[in-house]
């Protein structure tokens, strides 16, 4: 005998349930090409936004890369640059200290030679001339009398010669008392012999009557007596 089924409300909303997901179904599986398309279409999409996102990362990384790179040749660049200019810098010192050496062995060289070498004599300046005369005879006894620092002036010179023998250098006092003594007053400055001996000047003749010799004997005897010839204004 056949099994009966009761059928309950809860079979039937089960039923209800199962008949509406097939409807779903069949709606879904008989609208599933016009539904595709919009999915295709997605799917394109993202793909190509997916290849869009590849390009860009790939293009930053090469951007990134070349920027690195550059950094790196430019680093590379700087200290090729520093070490040319560090060489250049040692060159130039090197090259200094060199000049320098050379110079100093130069001047060493020099100074050796220098040392070396025998002194030459300074060239003899020339006697000086004077003339034949009264100027001549005051002028050369005034440079004699200058090394051998005896004072005097021309002026004080000239004016005794004048007064005492009128320039005459052979000029003989023949009457005062040394005339009676037998030691006569003699020359430009009429000097006897025994104060002409005592105050000869070195250098000049040892000759009473010789003008120069005559002058400058005089000269040094009114300096220790007068202080000056300069001083003397009469006989003396």
């Amino acid at each position: 005998m056949p099994r009966t089924i009761r059928i309950t409300r809860s079979h039937k909303l089960a039923a209800a349930v199962l008949v509406a997901a097939g409807s779903v179904t069949a709606i879904t599986a008989t609208g599933g090409q016009s539904e595709a398309q919009p999915t295709a279409a997605t799917s394109s999409a993202t793909a190509e936004k997916a290849a869009t996102g590849a390009s860009t990362a790939k293009e930053s990384a090469a951007r990134k890369a070349a920027a690195e790179n550059a950094a790196k040749k430019a680093a590379a660049d700087a200290a090729a640059a520093k070490k040319v200019a560090a060489d250049r810098k040692a060159e130039a010192k090197k090259a200094a200290a060199k000049e320098r050496s050379e110079k100093q062995a130069a001047n060493r060289s020099t100074e050796r030679k220098a040392v070396a070498a025998p002194k030459k004599a300074a060239p003899k300046a020339a006697p000086r001339k004077y003339a034949n005369n009264l100027d001549g005879w005051i002028r050369e006894s005034l440079d004699i009398m200058k090394k051998k620092n005896i004072p005097g002036s021309y002026e004080g010179l000239h004016r005794n010669i004048m007064r005492e023998s009128s320039g005459n250098p052979n000029a003989v006092n023949d009457w005062d008392i040394n005339a009676r003594n037998g030691i006569p007053s003699k020359g430009l400055l009429q000097v006897i012999q025994p104060t002409f001996d005592a105050y000869h000047v070195k250098g000049t003749p040892k000759k009473l009557t010789d003008p120069v010799a005559n002058i400058t004997a005089a000269a040094n005897y009114a300096a220790d007596r007068y202080g000056s010839i300069d001083n003397v204004d009469s006989a003396y």
